[in-house]
């Protein structure tokens, strides 16, 4: 007799805002992958929450576009706008019930920065997720990876790229280039929208 044997693909959900992506957020997804063992890295473009609207929040469907043109040509890295089309608020364990509902042949793996996982008790059925997914953490600009390792926590050390998205905000509005903070692309689209300008959203 022949068995087929399921092979989980494992996959890790990389969630942000990415308002906008850079090149830290890229990099940080590839040593992710790499150094947790994952197929692939799902960045999933948080919704924007319709009760607290932010000016400097692009909305959902430009974020996403600019997360697919980063993303292009780059393997095992891939935009996710999942989380658009669940009710809100999208509490991470509803989200990860969700995608194991709905790919049942994924192993889902949560991936975070040292500032959630400081105050991950706080977060929503915060024990169930430990108990039901696999989570990496890797540090953050001014936070340590402080916590037990184990119970299915495992901490890495990824090489961070110095660049946040406040950042380059402030410099589109101030005039200034990004090139080297964002990929090609993003920045072309950027200025062809004319996005995160003075009053703009």
């Amino acid at each position: 007799m022949h068995y087929e044997l399921c092979i989980m693909k494992k996959t890790g959900i990389f969630g942000g805002s990415f308002n906008p992506i850079h090149n830290g957020h890229i990099s940080l997804a590839c040593q992710l992958r790499e150094k947790a063992g994952l197929d692939e890295v799902w960045l999933m473009v948080s919704p924007q929450n319709p009760l607290k609207r932010s000016a400097d929040l692009l909305d959902d469907g430009k974020r996403l576009e600019m997360a697919r043109l980063a993303l292009q040509g780059i393997e095992g890295i891939m935009p996710c706008d999942y989380e658009m089309h669940l009710p809100t608020p999208s509490y991470t364990w509803n989200t990860l019930q969700a995608l194991s509902e709905d790919y049942p042949d994924r192993e889902f793996v949560l991936l975070m920065g040292g500032d959630n996982w400081a105050l991950f008790d706080k977060w929503y059925h915060h024990e169930d997720i430990l108990s039901h997914y696999h989570i990496v953490v890797y540090p953050r600009k001014g936070t340590g990876v402080l916590g037990y390792e184990g119970a299915g926590v495992t901490f890495v050390n990824c090489d961070l790229i110095d660049i946040s998205s406040t950042e380059i905000r402030n410099r589109i509005k101030a005039g200034k280039s990004i090139r080297r903070m964002v990929p090609k692309a993003v920045d072309e689209y950027i200025r062809r929208e004319g996005l995160y300008l003075v009053n703009s959203e």
